[in-house]
């Protein structure tokens, strides 16, 4: 691992933890054991660091999306194995972490919004296709407007307005909001497997 990718991973174990704005260079630079000069020979400023390490996370969810579409038998598999690839994600983000990055980082925010709505949103749009032509996912839907409120669902779990933390635990959030999208989507047929693969997750 190269002394970039140190620090970046450095600084999102303690973003996950304690959100952007809270956490210095400082504090950084003594979480990885170097010098605060270190850092800044990589990265000019923290807004720099941020919207680098969005960006390399982006790519890293790129790649874990594209597994498992490719690792995959059918749709219903690959929302039961996006489901179980988010659930490690969504147990540790703080949701400070979003309002952080929204109101303090525009540069990254936008990193955010443009994967979301070029990656993410067309991804969905391509496994509802499939999932038509396979006989699992209702042919009546709009795939474009259904991928959208998706995508738009994750955002809106860590809303803290919507969802305070003091209230609702995050994952359970996300859980309840895709289980809820999946079942909706789902013809009957679609449900039978839904159900056996959750059955199959259940006793594992």
């Amino acid at each position: 691992m190269s002394q970039e990718e140190r620090i970046i991973n450095g600084a999102l174990e303690l973003f996950l933890q304690a959100g952007i704005k809270s956490v210095t260079m400082d504090d950084i630079a003594r979480h990885l054991g170097m010098s605060k000069k270190t850092i800044y020979h990589f990265f000019g400023d923290k807004n720099e660091l941020v919207v680098e390490l969005v960006k390399s996370r982006l790519k890293e969810d790129e790649r874990q999306m594209n597994e498992i579409i490719e690792n995959s038998d059918n749709v219903i598999e690959e929302m039961i194995n996006m489901m179980k690839c988010s659930e490690d994600i969504f147990s540790r983000i703080n949701p400070i972490v979003f309002h952080d990055m929204q109101k303090y980082h525009p540069d990254a925010w936008r990193e955010f919004q443009n994967f979301k709505a070029g990656v993410i949103i067309n991804k969905l749009v391509e496994l509802l296709n499939k999932g038509m032509e396979q006989g699992f996912i209702r042919d009546d839907i709009d795939v474009k407007i259904l991928a959208t409120m998706r995508v738009n669902q994750v955002e809106m779990g860590f809303n803290t307005a919507i969802f305070p933390v003091a209230l609702f635990n995050s994952w359970k959030v996300q859980l309840q909001l895709l289980e809820h999208f999946n079942y909706g989507i789902c013809t009957i047929k679609g449900h039978e497997v839904l159900d056996k693969y959750k059955q199959q997750n259940a006793n594992k």
